[in-house]
């Protein structure tokens, strides 16, 4: 399983990862029928946690608890742009040296990629679109930043990544001579919902520090329509909180 989960945050799906060790007996994933979501935990061993873990992500958030969360503190560089459509979303690989620090604790930006629509709820309202952008700390631990997108004015970045759309499902692209900033995706205000979750594709890891904007970022009706035609509907449903403790920042 953390070799599944290392390859993931280099760009690499878990399927396209077991498909290269064991071409004969791949479990393919998917976000509809016999492969869909609800089959996840039966596809391949080290899923399992797709259907028996009780910290699962996605999840609908509400009430949470007002508390005195630390401050956000984003650290983006511009790098060169390095895009791969790997056949659940469009992905962006990001070079070492962009962090977000909590408390004087760094996470580093691994890659971001796109849901449609939102798999994040909030009160029950889910959204146009998601970013989630990964990061991971020198332990290896996770901390998965969401940005709820919603329909509005074009946003520059998005539509540069559009403009830039890889031709074939698989292969990664690197643009010379452009480089990107995936603060472009982050809203004006920084408040956010926190709570601990998992990987929302399989093989759906536990022990993930989430943390979701509350305020949306505006993309236009466009450049969502643009990432609808490629992919529908690659989001999870949400899953049971269990109890857990969903805190907002004040």
């Amino acid at each position: 399983m953390r070799r599944l989960l290392a390859f993931a945050l280099l760009g690499l799906s878990p399927a396209l990862l077991v498909a290269q060790e064991h071409p004969h007996a791949a479990p393919h994933w998917s976000y509809a029928g016999d492969t869909g979501p609800r089959h996840w935990g039966d596809l391949e061993s080290d899923y399992a946690a797709c259907k028996t873990g009780k910290h699962q992500s996605p999840i609908d958030i509400r009430k949470p608890e007002r508390a005195g969360l630390p401050t956000l503190d984003f650290e983006y560089h511009d790098v060169p742009l390095t895009i791969v459509n790997n056949g659940h979303t469009i992905q962006v690989n990001y070079a070492p040296g962009s962090f977000v620090r909590i408390e004087g604790h760094r996470y580093q930006l691994v890659q971001f990629h796109f849901h449609h629509p939102s798999e994040e709820k909030v009160d029950g309202r889910a959204y146009d679109m998601v970013a989630h952008l990964v990061h991971k700390d020198a332990e290896g631990h996770l901390a998965v930043v969401a940005v709820l997108l919603t329909k509005g004015q074009a946003n520059p970045l998005v539509q540069t990544l559009w403009d830039h759309l890889p031709g074939q499902v698989g292969h990664e692209d690197t643009v010379a001579n452009l480089r990107v900033n995936a603060a472009g995706l982050l809203p004006k205000h920084l408040g956010y919902f926190e709570f601990e979750g998992s990987l929302t594709t399989p093989p759906c890891t536990e022990g993930v520090r989430w943390m979701v904007m509350r305020e949306p970022t505006a993309i236009s009706p466009s450049e969502i329509a643009t990432f609808g035609k490629l992919y529908h509907d690659n989001a999870r449903p949400t899953q049971p909180s269990n109890g857990r403790a969903v805190k907002e920042s004040t």
